[in-house]
Parts: structure tokens; sequence; C-alpha cells
């Protein structure tokens, strides 16, 4: 597997998508989602620069954190558990899948208790698909109210997953309508909460998520290759 060349191809796709939406290329982060992959391979994208990594699991988040450069921005992007919260607090930059009050609150009072802030993406099921993990379109707006509430989060946006499909094309609409849900929300002026950030977009469709503005694109197998579950 060759790292350095998926990387430089993966590079090229996000720099023509950003020529094409008319965006300037720093608009957009790449974070590599590294689940299942072993820190040596890790450590060869680090190598190539990358410094944003998306982890799904705490223990395998909680793992690797220390075998890896301390500089390293950490993402926890899977489907969170309240009761492992504590787990990840302070150690992961932002928390993109936080889709419940309970689970918002559990973070704030674990950040309170350490002292910190914690940030978060608000996830929302665009496609309202059975399953996927995500608030409903029309419940992220009283999700955001509540939450803007909590002394301890930051809400800094928005992330979705849209449906997996062989035409990458069929995506573009679930990532308009987080766009759009975004600029709505932002119109409300909620304190602790701005929509800077978008994440939405996957190996398979992060070209139409970029152009579609996304600021934060989750790729994995672009980068690693195919995912190996024991």
């Amino acid at each position: 597997m060759d790292i350095k060349s998926n990387l430089a191809e993966v590079e090229n796709k996000i720099v023509n998508a950003c020529k094409k939406a008319g965006r300037d290329r720093n608009e957009v982060r790449l974070i590599a989602v590294s689940k299942t992959k072993p820190v040596e391979i890790l450590q060869k994208a680090y190598d190539e620069n990358i410094r944003y990594f998306g982890e799904n699991k705490v223990q395998e988040l909680s793992d690797k954190i220390p075998k890896l450069p301390s500089d390293i921005k950490w993402h926890f992007i899977g489907h969170l558990q309240r009761n492992k919260v504590k787990y990840i607090i302070g150690k992961v930059d932002l928390i993109h899948s936080v889709d419940s009050y309970r689970l918002a609150k559990q973070i704030d009072d674990d950040s309170k208790k350490n002292n910190l802030i914690s940030n978060i993406l608000i996830q929302v099921n665009v496609s309202n698909e059975s399953t996927k993990f995500g608030t409903s379109n029309e419940e992220v707006f009283d999700l955001i109210k509540a939450v803007s509430e909590l002394e301890n989060i930051r809400v800094k946006g928005l992330m979705t997953i849209a449906p997996a499909t062989d035409n990458p094309e069929e995506c573009r609409v679930y990532f308009k309508k987080l766009k759009e849900l975004s600029t709505e929300i932002e119109k409300l002026n909620l304190k602790n909460v701005e929509m800077k950030e978008l994440s939405m977009g996957m190996t398979g469709d992060y070209e139409i998520a970029i152009e579609e503005g996304a600021t934060l694109v989750r790729v994995g197998t672009g980068i690693f290759g195919e995912r190996v579950y024991s």
C-alpha cells in the first residue's frame, strides 16, 4: 500500500474540487480515517504531513494516542456511548457525532469535571435512513437550542453521512441540505454555537461534498486502502 501516492491523489482531487467550486484549498481539512489501521500505517501518513486523524472506536483511539506524535489533532467520528465519553474528553480536538441532548449533556458534565471546553458537531441524519445515527432535519433546531445552553460545550457545525451509492452525484442533494440547515442555524445567533464546520464527504463522495461546502472530509479507504476487520 503506497500511502504517499494515495495521499497525493486525494490532495489532487481536493484541489480540483475546490477549483470547480471557486473555493480556497485552505477551507477544507482532510481527516484521515484510520480505524482498524495499525499505528505504523498512521505514522506513515503522519510522515506525509497529515495531522488530522479520525477514529470511530473509543478503545482504539485511547490505545493509539500515546503511541503517536502529540501534535496530532484527533477527531472522534463514530457513534459515541455516554458511558465512554469520559475516556476521550480532553484528548480529542472535535467530536463529530453528537446526536442527542443526553449525549451532549454527558460531554458537558465530563468537560466540567475536567475544567475544559469540548468542541462538538451535531450529527444530522439528512437522508433519514433507519440504519444511520443522527438527529432529523426537523429536530436539529430544537436540539441545538437546548445544547447551546450547556456551558462547557461549543457547537462548531454539523456532520452527516450520505447514503452508500455507486453514483456520488446522488449524494449532492444531502450535502446541499446540510449546508442549508447550517445557514438557517447560523441565523438563530445562538450562544456557544457557530456554523464554521461542515463535516461531510467520505472516500466515495468527498469531491461532491467539497463542491457543496464541506470544510472537513473524512477519507479512510482512499488513503489507507480497504479496511480489515478481524
